[in-house]
């Protein structure tokens, strides 16, 4: 299988499946984040534990790109630190920015290096990433 077919399937999948979509019962923070160029709009909550993020959640509207990076991105910093969260935040968008090879530690989001060919595209994927970057402020 071409490693692009195997990329636009994962991002169809977390479009079509997203993962932690919906609303927290108990959370202790909510931002809510709209990309200007095309409308995309998330809300992002979280429940903390301490420094750890206990449990995360987004719903909103947005495009496949979006939606598909939301859910990725929730799965991978549940559970973990701020800290690390920070950490990760700063290599995907670095990532989706230049295109520079992606960390191992960013998992499936690494399906996102693409977009940096397509400078629109890049608000899209980042756009949970930014949600997050305030939520752990």
């Amino acid at each position: 299988m071409d490693p692009s077919e195997l990329y636009a399937e994962v991002i169809i999948d977390h479009q079509k499946n997203p993962r932690n979509y919906g609303e927290l019962e108990n959370k202790d923070k909510e931002v809510k984040l709209t990309n200007s160029s095309c409308g995309d709009e998330i809300f992002l909550q979280v429940k903390f534990d301490g420094d750890r993020i206990q449990d995360i959640a987004f719903y909103g509207r947005g495009c496949a790109i979006s939606t598909a990076s939301a859910s990725i991105m929730t799965e991978l910093v549940k559970g973990i630190s701020k800290e690390k969260a920070e950490e990760l935040y700063e290599k995907f968008v670095e990532m989706a920015r230049t295109g520079k090879a992606p960390s191992s530690e960013l998992k499936d989001a690494r399906v996102f290096q693409g977009v940096s060919k397509y400078p629109l595209r890049v608000k899209c994927a980042t756009l949970a990433w930014h949600a997050l970057e305030k939520v752990i402020e």
